[in-house]
C-alpha cells in the first residue's frame, strides 16, 4: 500500500497494480480470470491509463486466434475424433510396456497440440486405467501357488520335511506376489505420468497448443509492433515441433528408466510373444474403438475442415517462400494473420453439414414437405458450455498489463536498471530466467506466469541489447514444465486424482523433467532457434521501441 503513496509517479502507481495481481494471481484468492479484469479497473483509476486503451486490450488478434483454435478444439472433442485417433495409434504401436508407454505418450502429446492439455488427459487418463486394469486382472488368472507352488508330495516324505517344503513354498509365494505387486505399482505410476507430462510437453508445439504461447505472441506484437509477424503459426511450429520431439524422446527413456528399467526381453519383448495380459490389454482397445463405429460423415467432414485449417495456417507465411497471404493480398500490410484463419475455419463448422443432406423429392415427397436441413457440425450451445472463456480474459489481462507498464513509463524504468546486466552472457542469462520460470509456474498458472514475466524479460533484452526472443522463447516454453507438483497444473492433477501416486513420486520425477525440459530448450534456442529468428543481432523493430 505505501508503494503509490511514498513514490507519487505513474511508474510507482503500475508497479502497484501488477503486484497486487501476482499476489492474487499466486494465491488465487478469487478467481485467475477476475483478477485478469483488475486493470480495466485500477488502470483508469489510478490515471495510468484511459478505460477505453485498456479494455481494447480484451480482445486483440491474439485472443481471436486462441478462440478460434478452441472452437476447432471443441468440435474435435464434441465428435469424439480424438478419442478416434488415440485408440487407431494405440493399436498400430502394440502393448509391450515400453511401446504401450510410447505410444501414450505420443498421442497424448499430438493430440495436445491442436486441443486443451487438460481435455487431453481427461479423455486419455480412462483409457489408461482401463488398460492397466484389465492386465491385472488376466495376472490374476493364473497365481503363483496354482502353477508353481500349488503341489507338494506328503506321501514319501515325512511329517516334518512336508511341513518344511510347504514353509518354503509359502514364502517364495508371499515373495513372488510382493516383487510382482511392487513392479504392477511402479508400472502404474510410469503410465499415468507419462500422459500428463506428454499434455504439457505437446502443448508447447504449437502456437495455439498452450496459453504461454499465445501470451509470447500477444506480448510481441504489443510491445515491438514493427516485429513483422516474426511469431506465427509456421515459424513457432518449426522452431518448436523438434524441441517437443527431443523432450518427448528423453521423459520417455526417463520414465523408462525410473519405472520400468531397460530389461529389453521384459519391456519391449524383444524376441518374445505376447503374453495374456498384453493380449488383454490389446482387446480392451480393440473394445472400445469397435464402441466407435465406422467414421461417421460428421468425423469425415470434420477431419477435411482441420487439415484445412493446418494447411492454411503453413502457408498462409511459410517465411522461406511467399505465403498466399503474401501473393493474394497487400504485400505492404498484414491484412490476413492466423487469427482470419482460425476464425474462417471456425465459420465453416456452423455451416458444413454434420449428416448427408436429404432433398424431400420423389418417393420422399408426400413425408417430407420441405427439404431437409441438416444439423451443422457444432451447435453455439456446445462451444458456450465447453469453451474456457476464463483463458481469453487471462490473456486480455496480460495484454493490458504489458500496455499500462510502456504507457506508465514502468517498462523504460526497469530497463535502466537492469543494464549492469550487459556484462553477463546473453545464454547464462537464458539458462537462469529459464529455471526461476519452471520452479515459479509450479505454484501458480502457467498463463499468469508468462504474463507477468514476458514483459519484463522484453525490457531487460532491449536494456543489454539482445535480441528479445533469445530471452523471451525459452523462457516462454519453460512455463509449460510444471512437472513436480499436482497442483501445478490441470493434467497433473486429473492424474493424481487415480490414486497411484504419492506427490513425493511426483517430485522426484518432476525435478530431472524439469532440467531436462530447460537443458532441451537451452539447446533448441542455440542451435536451430538462432538460426531461424536471427538471434545474433539486436533487430532494429526492437531498438526503435527502446528509443
Amino acid at each position: 500500500m505505501p508503494l503509490p503513496l511514498l513514490v507519487p509517479t505513474p511508474e510507482a502507481r503500475c508497479g502497484y497494480i501488477i503486484i497486487i495481481m501476482a499476489i492474487y494471481w499466486c494465491t488465487e484468492v478469487i478467481p485467475l480470470a477476475v483478477t485478469a479484469l483488475l486493470p480495466a479497473v485500477l488502470f483508469p483509476l489510478f490515471n495510468v491509463l484511459e478505460s477505453k486503451k485498456v479494455c481494447m486490450q480484451y480482445l486483440k488478434d491474439t485472443n481471436m486466434l486462441f478462440v478460434g483454435g478452441l472452437i476447432m478444439a471443441v468440435a474435435v472433442e464434441h465428435w469424439n475424433l480424438h478419442k478416434r485417433i488415440a485408440l487407431r495409434v494405440l493399436l498400430t504401436v502394440g502393448v509391450k510396456p515400453a511401446l504401450l508407454m510410447l505410444g501414450f505418450m505420443g498421442v497424448t502429446a499430438f493430440l495436445s497440440m491442436w486441443i486443451s492439455n487438460t481435455a487431453t488427459t481427461a479423455m486419455m487418463v480412462p483409457i489408461v486405467q482401463a488398460v492397466l486394469d484389465q492386465m491385472s486382472s488376466s495376472e490374476q488368472d493364473v497365481t503363483p501357488s496354482e502353477s508353481t507352488f500349488g503341489h507338494v508330495n506328503t506321501i514319501s516324505e515325512p511329517e516334518n520335511k512336508t511341513t518344511l517344503a510347504v514353509d518354503k513354498s509359502n514364502s517364495a509365494e508371499v515373495d513372488y506376489q510382493k516383487e510382482d505387486e511392487r513392479a504392477k505399482k511402479k508400472i502404474n505410476k510410469g503410465m499415468t505420468l507419462c500422459v500428463c507430462y506428454a499434455a504439457s510437453i505437446g502443448g508447447t508445439a504449437t502456437l495455439t497448443g498452450t496459453g504461454p504461447n499465445l501470451v509470447l505472441k500477444g506480448q510481441m506484437n504489443q510491445l515491438f509492433p514493427d516485429n513483422g509477424d516474426i511469431l506465427n503459426f509456421a515459424s513457432w511450429f518449426g522452431f518448436a515441433f523438434p524441441n517437443m520431439i527431443l523432450m518427448l524422446v528423453l521423459a520417455w527413456f526417463w520414465l523408462q528408466f525410473s519405472f520400468m528399467g531397460f530389461n529389453f526381453r521384459k519391456t519391449w519383448g524383444c524376441g518374445t510373444q505376447r503374453t495374456d495380459k498384453e493380449k488383454s490389454a490389446l482387446n480392451v482397445l480393440k473394445a472400445e474403438y469397435d464402441k466407435l463405429g465406422p467414421i461417421s460423415f460428421a468425423e469425415f467432414n470434420l477431419l477435411l475442415l482441420f487439415t484445412l485449417l493446418v494447411i492454411l495456417w503453413f502457408t498462409r507465411d511459410p517465411g522461406f517462400i511467399p505465403g498466399w497471404a503474401t501473393v493474394a493480398f497487400n504485400k505492404d500490410k498484414e491484412y490476413v494473420t492466423d487469427a482470419t484463419v482460425a476464425l474462417f475455419v471456425a465459420l465453416l463448422l456452423f455451416i458444413v453439414p454434420s449428416t448427408k443432406p436429404r432433398c424431400g423429392f420423389g418417393s420422399q415427397r408426400s413425408s417430407l414437405k420441405e427439404p431437409f436441413l441438416p444439423p451443422p457440425l457444432l451447435d453455439w450451445k456446445v462451444v458456450q458450455k465447453k469453451m474456457p472463456w476464463s483463458i481469453v480474459l487471462l490473456l486480455g489481462g496480460g495484454f493490458a498489463l504489458a500496455h499500462g507498464s510502456e504507457a506508465s513509463g514502468l517498462s523504460k524504468w526497469l530497463g535502466n536498471q537492469m543494464t549492469p546486466l550487459h556484462t553477463i552472457p546473453p545464454w547464462s542469462i537464458s539458462v537462469v530466467l529459464s529455471l526461476v520460470i519452471a520452479v515459479f509456474t509450479e505454484c501458480t498458472s502457467n498463463v499468469a506466469t508468462a504474463t507477468l514475466f514476458l514483459p519484463v524479460f522484453a525490457t531487460l533484452s532491449q536494456s543489454i541489447e539482445v535480441n528479445p526472443l533469445y530471452i523471451m522463447v525459452p523462457c516462454t516454453l519453460s512455463s509449460s514444465f510444471a512437472f513436480m507438483l499436482p497442483v501445478a497444473t490441470p493434467p497433473n492433477a486429473i492424474v493424481f486424482s487415480y490414486g497411484h501416486l504419492r506427490v513425493s513420486d511426483m517430485a522426484k520425477t518432476g525435478i530431472v523433467m524439469n532440467i531436462i525440459g530447460v537443458l532441451c530448450v537451452t539447446l533448441a534456442i542455440n542451435s536451430w532457434g538462432r538460426a531461424m529468428f536471427h538471434l545474433d543481432t539486436f533487430p532494429s523493430w526492437a531498438n526503435a521501441t527502446l528509443g
